[in-house]
């Protein structure tokens, strides 16, 4: 939002500091600078789940010098994008996980640049641009400059008036009241803080003297639209996706089943709401492994299990699948799961397991083929996922990634290329600098948003993506064969360190 015609993080913003002050959302600005930001973001594929994107819209458009006055109440301007990152620093309060910032970028660009005349985008069929993004989401999703402004149908979006809110009490159960605010009160809810716990990795490595190693510590998905759901008496519960598939980690989110219960014990609609910190707390993490593979591609690969079948963790058919995934990739490798302590996991996330082994047995094969100590810039990694998708990376010197893309037939290359930018950002992330410290009752530690590691957007190097443009494959999930790609091209050209994040420091640096 605006205050007084300046950006401030809305979230973060005391009520009590906004009395008598000017206060400007996106539905203040004039409908010709709305359609300018959702054009510019559907064009270049800016917006996936579109959770994050008002907000960011809202401070790329206090730097734009036309955006004046008039019935927005807008600032006068900060100028145009500048060669010296001037729109990768503006974003540096917000969290895109989808799209991995260029895409932002290079809408802001299209908007804030020089005045020249464009050459219009060909006309689009969205209808199968939404059947891509379903494809690599994995749950139905709509593309649109809808999604742009906020009006994708986010789980609370449709909650009846007069229905009571449901927070996490903290002890298992939730404290419910007629406001937001009331009931955050009961649960006696206290903010997030960061921790100064040092990241722990909690499987240890398979004895043995293997070509190489890898240990990985707890992650959180980081998807930003938090959990949650109303119900009706007897009625169907809200789904708690939204417009996203959270990467899976709401797969097994409870919350819907909560709302349905709770409202049926007090007879009237409730809506169920996790905070940022609920989702961290209780939502599942991408487990810890620990591994080692030997030059012929054998080896062993633990897996660091918890939470219980509830969490997607134990359930025999998501094993016996994890184990037939990881078998194609790396059909030496021997999974072991390891009880640990700590948050709940889930094998639905992004690639769970199956990347890990991907990085393994690609990069023993790349290192035993090249010989020396590395690093290894300039590689081409090639992984082909589960579904078939199909993805080649290779990590320039400079830090530049290039990425080759097969999702077999493309549907929409502007949204596939999207999400093979925002797979990269996840996977680079993932290597260099994620994880959240858990303590040693399985705590989690790290609460906020900058706790977890995430990549800035001003630390984010240029992906280049070339989509394969006629497989005669049908159409597939390919981003997440992008993640595992980019995940270990990035791992061979760092030297191929023993644990992963491999570069803590390096998350709000270019």
């Amino acid at each position: 939002m605006w205050v007084d015609g300046s950006p401030r993080v809305a979230c973060v913003t005391p009520v009590r500091r906004l009395e008598g002050r000017r206060i400007t959302t996106l539905e203040g600005l004039t409908a010709d600078v709305r359609d300018r930001w959702a054009d510019a973001l559907v064009a270049t594929g800016g917006s996936q789940c579109g959770f994050c994107t008002p907000g960011i819209v809202m401070r790329l458009a206090a730097r734009d010098a036309t955006t004046t006055g008039g019935a927005a109440g807008g600032p006068s301007g900060t100028g145009p994008p500048t060669a010296d990152g001037g729109i990768a620093q503006s974003l540096v309060a917000h969290l895109c996980r989808c799209t991995g910032w260029q895409t932002i970028e290079e809408a802001a660009t299209r908007v804030l640049g020089p005045a020249a005349p464009r050459r219009a985008d060909p006309e689009r069929d969205l209808d199968a641009a939404s059947a891509r993004a379903g494809l690599e989401g994995g749950v139905p999703q709509r593309v649109g400059p809808e999604v742009v402004l906020g009006r994708a149908g986010f789980a609370d979006d449709s909650r009846p008036d007069g229905a009571l809110v449901a927070v996490p009490d903290g002890a298992g159960g939730y404290a419910v009241a007629d406001s937001v605010a009331e009931a955050r009160v009961r649960a006696g809810k206290v903010q997030g803080r960061r921790t100064s716990l040092a990241l722990s990795h909690p499987v240890e490595v398979p004895d043995g003297r293997w070509d190489l190693v890898l240990a990985t510590t707890w992650v959180e998905p980081a998807y930003v639209e938090p959990d949650a759901s109303w119900a009706d008496p007897g009625g169907a519960p809200a789904s708690p996706y939204g417009n996203g598939g959270a990467f899976g980690g709401k797969l097994h989110s409870p919350v819907a089943a909560d709302a349905r219960r709770l409202a049926d014990r007090y007879g009237r609609p409730v809506r169920v709401l996790w905070s940022r910190e609920d989702v961290v707390r209780f939502g599942p993490k991408r487990p810890p492994v620990a591994g080692g593979i030997d030059r012929d591609g054998t080896g062993i690969l633990r897996v660091g299990v918890s939470g219980g079948p509830e969490a997607g963790a134990t359930g025999p058919d998501g094993w016996d699948q994890l184990v037939e995934r990881v078998a194609g990739l790396a059909p030496g490798l021997r999974l072991e799961a390891v009880p640990v302590v700590g948050p709940p996991v889930s094998l639905d996330l992004r690639a769970a397991v199956w990347a890990e082994a991907a990085a393994l047995a690609a990069c023993v094969e790349a290192r035993h083929r090249l010989g020396g100590t590395g690093p290894w810039c300039d590689v081409p990694v090639e992984v082909s996922g589960p579904t078939g998708g199909r993805a080649v990376a290779r990590i320039a010197g400079d830090g530049s990634v290039g990425v080759v893309v097969d999702g077999g037939e493309v549907l929409d290359e502007v949204v596939l290329r999207s999400y093979a930018i925002g797979a990269t950002h996840q996977a680079l992330s993932w290597v260099r600098s994620e994880g959240i410290a858990v303590d040693e009752h399985g705590v989690v530690g790290d609460l906020t948003v900058r706790s977890f590691g995430i990549l800035q957007a001003r630390a984010m190097p240029p992906v280049e993506v070339t989509v394969v443009a006629d497989s005669g494959l049908p159409p597939v999930n390919a981003s997440d064969a992008v993640f595992a790609a980019v995940a270990a091209a990035r791992w061979l050209a760092d030297g191929l360190a023993d644990r992963w994040p491999t570069d803590r420091t390096g998350a709000g640096r270019r």
